[in-house]
């Protein structure tokens, strides 16, 4: 039997605080930090004070109505917080920020919008580092459409857990050199994720967090297109050393880039800006190797590069091998010898140089604080 969290919430959605009328679902007591291993499920119910006289009843109710609408089998840990101990637990629990030197330089790589090609330039990048020597690790942070699995050819890659210095971390899958974590290695490829945005945010956090990426230079943000509680969650749990803009040279791509552009510079957040990437710059027919088509307009991208006063990374042609790369798991910066495969080395080498130039000029990013 394969356990889910939308089957635990419709499960306690039944479970009614008494007087109400309501579920405790509806009036938020089902904190955001629902745990599945195997047949086990972990949560916690969320209470006004210590003292509520419901308290052990509901997390009796909420157990029965997991064996009921769920199965028998399932082994439930029902924790109880308050909003009083919350917020004392919460202070003494944080002594001071977490520290992620050991992730090196943190990349987002962000898009406005879908459909411009942003996983396969994360995935191209991350690879044209290792080329370069450097050791990188790869997080698909699209919780609800994640690829890179498939563009490393590693779909079917068995993900485990190894106890640590007495903790248990998750090991991530290894392929071309690149440590590669994904949410797609835990989810049926043709079935929906539906999660609430707190349960996709403690996924993520957990793939950060609880994992055994070790000592890194590069760890690459393959984020979802737009803007969202994921990308919240990013700029809250990580310090970002900077953004890397993805865009086609369509008006309507660049309109949307420039929504990611606004994101990371606000003062709030205060990312860098690494540089933009031009995708799809412009069509190269196979049999004429030498023609260039502007299919999408063009040089968008480095007209908006020169107004936002960023550098431009790349220009990266369209061609049929780069889909087809993508699509049997081979990226095309393997091959460095073709148009595509050098266009992403070079592209990985202007990363490092902004990297070093931002890291020289600019102080640490910080963690953006939750109030």
């Amino acid at each position: 039997m394969e356990l889910y969290p939308q089957l635990i919430i419709n499960a306690l959605r039944t479970v009614r605080y008494p007087g109400t009328g309501k579920n405790i679902v509806e009036m938020g007591m089902v904190e955001d930090d629902l745990r599945i291993a195997g047949l086990h499920v972990s949560f916690s119910l969320l209470f006004d004070k210590p003292t509520n006289p419901f308290l052990k009843s509901l997390v009796k109710a909420a157990e029965a109505a997991i064996h009921a609408y769920v199965s028998k089998d399932v082994e439930v840990e029902v924790k109880t917080k308050t909003i009083q101990n919350q917020d004392t637990q919460s202070a003494q629990d944080t002594p001071g920020t977490p520290s992620f030197s050991h992730l090196g330089n943190i990349i987002a790589v962000s898009s406005g919008k879908g459909g411009v090609g942003k996983s396969t330039v994360a995935a191209n990048l991350a690879i044209g580092l290792v080329r370069l020597g450097h050791r990188v690790g790869l997080l698909d942070c699209d919780i609800f459409g994640p690829s890179i699995p498939k563009m490393f050819h590693i779909e079917g890659a068995q993900i485990y857990s190894e106890e640590r210095d007495g903790k248990p971390l998750i090991i991530p899958a290894e392929q071309y050199g690149v440590k590669v974590l994904s949410i797609g290695f835990f989810v049926k490829p043709d079935t929906p994720t539906l999660w609430r945005g707190g349960m996709a945010s403690n996924v993520l956090k957990q793939l950060i967090g609880e994992a055994a990426w070790g000592d890194l230079d590069y760890f690459i943000l393959d984020t979802p297109p737009g803007t969202s509680d994921i990308h919240l969650t990013l700029v809250q749990t990580l310090p970002i050393t900077g953004a890397i803009i993805v865009s086609t040279p369509q008006q309507v791509a660049l309109a949307d880039a420039r929504k990611g552009l606004n994101m990371y510079t606000n003062e709030k957040v205060n990312v860098p800006i690494l540089g933009l990437v031009e995708n799809m710059s412009w069509f190269t027919p196979a049999e004429l190797p030498e023609n260039r088509y502007y299919i999408f307009g063009r040089e968008g991208v480095k007209a908006l590069a020169e107004e936002m006063k960023v550098p431009l990374l790349a220009q990266i042609p369209l061609v049929q091998s780069v889909c087809e790369n993508g699509d049997a798991g081979t990226p095309a910066a393997l091959d460095p010898s073709t148009s595509t495969g050098n266009a992403f080395l070079q592209l990985a080498a202007r990363v490092v140089t902004q990297t070093d130039k931002r890291n020289a000029e600019q102080a640490a990013t910080h963690i953006v604080e939750t109030h």
